[in-house]
């Protein structure tokens, strides 16, 4: 039995990402079960606070994905209970998450972003959408992607190549968000690096190069098999290569990360870097990236999660709050 105590994975919850969540938690689960942890897996529900006072783990382990799992309000609610947990703070996911800050951040730390556009609802009702549509494309060009503010897994994403999908592009975005991040598409290799820090520091794992078979990578091309080709190393220079390497830890620092991250790069013709986004809770499927880096790496993955567990429970004591 581990030393470790008792270990909850928690997952699932009712975003739009709840599939995915529960695969990557029970991934998790099985991986620590394998390791005679002493680890319970529980989907985040209406009884999850009050499972938690009257009976705290050792550690948690957030593996959620979308709202309330990805924009620190579970990671808030775990520190008003004081249970220690895998990941970054409830601030540093808020950060993270809302992806126009997330921009700003890591280009204040050096790094570059796609030019943008941040625009709420309101703004293309109450002041017109066909002269703010027009404003848009003089300012960035074509093609654009249009994204939710903030979410995961491709959600509300669409390519733009004609300046007549635009306004569909923004309906499908507002289905998920009430505010659209407007961003000039970027020509070049789509990859993927994912961050750990399993004592030591934070390690950026090789870039896994993605090559969606039809079309962009969307929530399909993420998660079903065949879908999307992957390489591992990328197929980029030693230059490049290195760059996105450094860029992922940078913008892992720069969020104020902690634990693990996945940040999504374009390298274009040129090896210039762009920084599309960083999640803070990276999938943990088949077809995940995050996962793909780790065995390149040569980081077994039951062994990672161990160690991360190891980690958050000798996180600020866990000690429940108070009163509870």
């Amino acid at each position: 039995m581990s030393e470790l105590g008792r270990v909850l994975v928690i997952a699932g919850g009712l975003s739009p990402e709840r599939k995915v969540s529960l695969q990557s938690g029970w991934r998790v689960f099985d991986a620590l079960r394998g390791l005679d942890v002493d680890v319970e897996f529980g989907d985040l529900g209406p009884d999850t606070i009050k499972a938690l006072i009257a009976d705290p783990p050792a550690v948690v382990l957030p593996v959620l994905h979308g709202i309330a799992g990805e924009d620190g309000t579970v990671r808030e609610v775990l520190e008003l209970v004081g249970v220690p947990y895998v990941g970054a703070s409830a601030e540093a996911c808020r950060l993270a998450f809302d992806k126009p800050l997330a921009k700003a951040l890591v280009a204040q730390a050096g790094l570059g972003t796609p030019a943008s556009v941040t625009l709420p609802r309101e703004a293309f009702h109450d002041l017109g959408a066909a002269p703010l549509v027009s404003l848009i494309l003089k300012r960035l060009g074509l093609p654009l992607f249009v994204k939710p503010r903030a979410g995961g897994s491709a959600f509300g994403v669409s390519h733009v190549n004609d300046a007549d999908q635009l306004p569909a592009a923004l309906m499908a975005c507002f289905a998920y968000h009430d505010t659209a991040l407007i961003e000039r598409a970027v020509v070049g290799v789509e990859v993927a690096v994912g961050v750990v820090d399993l004592g030591d520091g934070p390690v950026a794992m090789p870039a896994v190069e993605i090559v969606p078979r039809r079309g962009i990578y969307d929530y399909a091309a993420h998660y079903t098999a065949g879908a999307t080709e992957f390489f591992c190393p990328a197929r980029l220079s030693d230059e490049a290569a290195a760059a996105v390497a450094r860029a992922a830890l940078t913008a892992h620092k720069a969020l104020g990360l902690r634990d693990l991250s996945r940040t999504d790069l374009i390298v274009d013709k040129d090896d210039q870097v762009f920084v599309l986004e960083t999640a803070v809770a990276p999938g943990l499927t088949d077809t995940s990236t995050f996962v793909m880096g780790l065995a390149a790496k040569g980081y077994a993955f039951d062994r990672v999660w161990l160690q991360l567990a190891r980690l958050a429970g000798a996180r600020n004591g866990g000690a429940p709050a108070q009163g509870s």
